[in-house]
């Protein structure tokens, strides 16, 4: 059985910081690119990271500088370090694995996805 299982999630002051953890089995994290998402208005899903297999990542302009992306294949978990974070931050979090589509429905139905994990920050 393929599982996320995302932790770290809470609340934090605006200019603090939050460290998200996702750990993986059932499927060959290793060989698999993944991806931080957060939850927008109408279920609607926008990918903030990414990592792949060889550690190459990106980030969407509105996290860039702000955000790290980081994974440990020893582990099967890959991590989401926020920085300087803002109000507008506050969302559900999710991790993803294997198919990561720019903008999605939260948990698609294909792909991988965690159960999500939700952030607060307050002003």
């Amino acid at each position: 059985e393929v599982q996320l299982v995302e932790s770290g999630g809470g609340s934090a002051q605006a200019g603090g910081s939050l460290r998200l953890s996702c750990t993986a089995s059932g499927f060959t994290f290793d060989e698999s690119d993944t991806g931080w998402y957060r939850q927008l208005p109408g279920n609607e899903c926008q990918l903030l990271s990414t990592i792949d297999n060889y550690g190459t990542t990106a980030y969407v302009d509105s996290v860039k500088g702000r955000f790290t992306i980081s994974r440990d294949n020893a582990k099967n978990t890959v991590y989401l370090q926020m920085n300087s974070l803002k109000p507008s931050d506050t969302a559900v979090y999710y991790c993803a694995a294997d198919r990561l589509p720019p903008r999605v429905r939260c948990r698609p139905g294909f792909g991988y996805w965690g159960q999500g994990t939700q952030v607060t920050v307050s002003s």
